[in-house]
């Protein structure tokens, strides 16, 4: 029995997204936490897009606000715009999204964690991270100290070796203005972990007073009650964001200069997000389309900074300054802040358990970036998962693991640890197989018991969703009661919540979003309780071992294009086997069939 003393029993390497969702996490369920940032001061940045959400990404922050997390709390107290994306579809893939505030987001983040018992803030350089003689992660190494722990968390964002670009200009840099890390990438090659290398990038920022917001169109802000946390909140006072385009000269502007972007002239080799390309390469890639949206938004709410959002670009600043002022609205804008690109290590994730623990050491998690995913939210939903994951280890208790069938997050990890990437990974709702189960409005319902089970709710917020759960299942049986499935779906079978038609056939109060809830699971009945038989169909999926290297090349009826994917992926399972882009039904039922051949002979 190990009788050895640690000074701690989780350390979290980085305060970004993930790393103050790990730490919070840990310390919260009892853990002896400490985090390690370079800059304390700037534990919470947004480096990018000052927002939080939208479709995909709000589900995942509806998940983590299920399970006790501190972004949602955050995100309540400094938003400065709110919006519901999607509205004119089904409540599945309706997403909120909310403007930020990042300087108060990142001074509430840091105060907050300041509240937190058991948690411990240090500002430091980490140079290794320390293994005992049976691979097990034993210290944390940093430029003045050396502390003991049961386990770390990796959340190193962009700073893995990180370097930035400006046209023909590049220097070693995590993010503007603060240093790269190289003795953690180091570590990782020296554990034999397979280390790739990703690019992001960020645009130009611009000085508020010289726009002419006049020639923008307006967007006009929703007046929610519900955000991403359980309680309704009192609505902020919302700051104007626009909208312009980018146009043919802009588009003119930068394909003269193409080759003096990093992005095209060879300096990168990271791989860019396909989802949220550079300027560039959305012209490059896209030289049909005669303009391109231009997203204007405040920074701050006492900022004079804009920032353009989808104009990310590596090009040298003389151009951005041109192709700025080609934009309606932008004719006389001031750049205060460069864009730039930056490339950086991370970590290929079919190497993680679904933990997020690293397989081959024992102890040692990672989340964020350093997964290959790219975004706030994807990140703070990895922190949540190892954070908890890193005190049940520390504590000697069971793992949590999240299934894909429960959550958003669980779809992410799952891909992370089964497909791995090849770019950075954005959540969307199209990865959910099953996203009538995984709305907004039901996460609480699908994630809070198990939060309160672990210690991350309290006893409060626990009961004041047992009453809307109560509600919930109350208003349904008296629907059923009162109305036939064919009355039911045609009252409400509109894809749009009509809460005053509900109200009329029963007799309990709702909240605002019980009666989402109640419209959700009436409206799309036949096809939830469809995907609840389909998900009892594939539970055999996940028992059903598929041998090490199996030779997918001697499967005659299997495709080519799919005997090469299997071959490449190398599913551990049926279930992941089912993951891969292009399988069929068809498919599954042929490797069924030889799995089992293969076992029986």
């Amino acid at each position: 029995m190990n009788t050895r003393k640690y000074d701690f029993d989780v350390i979290v390497v980085g305060g970004g997204h993930a790393g103050i969702e790990a730490a919070h996490a840990a310390a919260k369920l009892g853990s002896k936490t400490l985090l390690i940032s370079l800059d304390p001061n700037k534990i919470g940045t947004m480096p990018c897009n000052p927002a939080v959400g939208g479709v995909g990404k709000g589900h995942i922050v509806h998940d983590i606000s299920a399970l006790g997390g501190l972004m949602p709390r955050l995100c309540s107290k400094t938003y400065l715009q709110a919006r519901m994306l999607n509205t004119k579809k089904g409540s599945a893939v309706q997403g909120l999204r909310l403007q930020i505030d990042k300087f108060a987001y990142s001074l509430l983040s840091q105060e907050e964690l300041k509240k937190v018992p058991n948690l411990t803030i240090y500002g430091g350089t980490v140079e290794d991270v320390v293994l005992d003689d049976n691979n097990v992660v034993c210290a944390i190494k940093t430029d003045t100290q050396i502390f003991s722990t049961k386990t770390a968390i990796l959340t190193t964002g962009t700073f893995l070796n990180g370097l930035c670009h400006i046209g023909e200009k590049n220097f070693s840099a995590g993010r503007r203005d603060e240093k790269a890390v190289s003795g953690i990438s180091a570590f990782l090659k020296r554990v034999g972990l397979r280390l790739g290398r990703l690019k992001t990038g960020t645009p130009p920022r611009l000085l508020k007073s010289s726009l002419d917001f006049s020639k923008m169109e307006y967007q006009e802000p929703d007046n929610l009650n519900y955000l991403f946390e359980f309680h309704p909140i009192k609505v902020a006072s919302s700051h104007a964001c626009y909208i312009t385009h980018t146009n043919e000269n802009t588009h003119a502007v930068i394909k003269n200069n193409l080759h003096r972007s990093a992005m095209y002239n060879g300096n990168i080799s990271g791989i860019g997000p396909r989802y949220c390309p550079s300027i560039e390469d959305k012209i490059h890639r896209f030289a049909d389309k005669k303009s391109h949206h231009v997203f204007v938004e405040p920074e701050g709410a006492d900022s004079d900074e804009i920032y353009p959002n989808g104009i990310s670009t590596s090009l040298p600043l003389d151009v951005q300054e041109q192709y700025i002022r080609t934009i309606a609205g932008f004719e006389n804008a001031i750049i205060t802040k460069a864009g730039y690109a930056v490339e950086y290590d991370f970590v290929y994730p079919n190497q993680l358990h679904t933990t997020l623990e690293v397989m081959t050491v024992p102890g040692l998690f990672l989340a964020g970036q350093i997964n290959g995913t790219t975004g706030y939210e994807e990140a703070a939903g990895q922190g949540i998962v190892a954070g908890i994951n890193a005190h049940q280890k520390s504590a000697g208790k069971e793992p949590f693991i999240l299934d894909r069938t429960e959550s958003y997050i669980g779809v992410m990890i799952d891909d992370l640890v089964s497909m791995s990437v090849d770019e950075p990974y954005r959540m969307f709702t199209s990865r959910a197989e099953r996203r009538l189960l995984l709305r907004q409005d039901n996460a609480f319902l699908r994630l809070t018991e198990r939060a309160y089970n672990l210690g991350m709710i309290d006893q409060q917020l626990y009961d004041d969703f047992v009453a809307e759960k109560t509600s919930v299942e109350r208003a349904l049986e008296e629907l059923r009661s009162k109305l036939n499935s064919t009355d039911l779906l045609r009252i409400f079978g509109q894809d749009e919540c009509d809460k005053n038609k509900i109200l009329e056939y029963i007799s309990i109060p709702l909240s605002e979003r019980a009666l989402q809830i109640v419209h959700s699971e009436i409206r799309y009945e036949p096809y939830i309780t469809r995907e609840k038989q389909e998900i009892k169909k594939t539970e055999h999926f996940k028992t059903m071992i598929i041998p090490a290297q199996f030779n997918y090349f001697d499967m005659p009826g299997l495709s080519k294009e799919l005997q090469q994917k299997l071959t490449k992926h190398q599913p551990q399972t049926l279930a992941h086997a089912a993951l891969i882009p292009g399988m069929t039904p068809a498919a599954i039922s042929l490797l069924i069939f030889r799995v089992k051949e293969h076992k029986s002979a």
